[in-house]
């Protein structure tokens, strides 16, 4: 026959309860374990009170040095200087000297001085101009006789006026003759030619002497 149990015997229900007792008191013990707190007796002993002398060893008393004594004085010494020697320093004059009253010193007049003149200077006023011979009639008969209408400017019918600039010399001779305006064709060419070869001027004059003087003339072209 097989046993049977009662109900109340069987342990097996109450196995979780146990479990959980079980697992709290476990806890329990393990924190109150590192809970506990030991103290080693290290055998302390009572060294009783210890009597110092910081206090009376601090305690110095302060020493007075009388101060140094000041150095001596020392006294000037007093020398005695001569009385003073006086010195005659003899000194020559000559009275020899031949001074005349009526001596009358001449007043003496700056003038001004002349203005001074380069001789290359080439004026362009001047008092007296250069003059051609036979004055301006003589140039304008130098000029039909001599003067040669270009064939070009013949042929192309250029007219007008050739202005020519050139420098009178102090002996009347003419040179540096460039041209100032032109109208082309060949006038140019044959007005610079004209000029250069005419004959001498008189020269032009600044304060009653002959100077070189710069001149400007106008040669006409025109188609008769």
């Amino acid at each position: 026959m097989e046993a049977k149990k009662t109900p109340g015997a069987d342990l097996t229900k109450k196995t979780g309860m146990f479990l959980n007792i079980g697992l709290a008191v476990s806890v329990a013990l393990v924190l109150g374990a590192f809970e506990y707190k030991f103290y080693d007796d290290l055998g302390l002993k009572d060294l009783g009170t210890l009597t110092d002398d910081f206090e009376d060893l601090l305690d110095i008393p302060i020493t007075d040095q009388p101060p140094p004594p000041p150095p001596p004085m020392e006294q000037p010494i007093i020398q005695e200087i001569p009385d003073e020697i006086e010195i005659e320093d003899e000194i020559e004059v000559n009275f020899d000297v031949d001074i005349q009253e009526e001596t009358v010193i001449q007043e003496v007049v700056i003038s001004e001085a002349p203005p001074v003149e380069k001789a290359d200077e080439i004026f362009d006023v001047v008092e007296s101009p250069p003059m051609p011979p036979g004055g301006m009639e003589g140039w304008m008969k130098y000029l039909n006789s001599n003067l040669k209408y270009p064939t070009q400017a013949r042929r192309m019918g250029i007219e007008g006026t050739v202005y020519v600039v050139f420098v009178v010399n102090t002996d009347g001779s003419i040179q540096d003759v460039e041209l100032l305006r032109g109208i082309g064709g060949g006038c140019d060419e044959e007005a610079v030619r004209v000029v250069s070869n005419a004959p001498k001027w008189e020269p032009g004059k600044q304060r009653g002497r002959p100077v070189r003087v710069r001149m400007r003339l106008p040669i006409k072209f025109k188609l008769g």
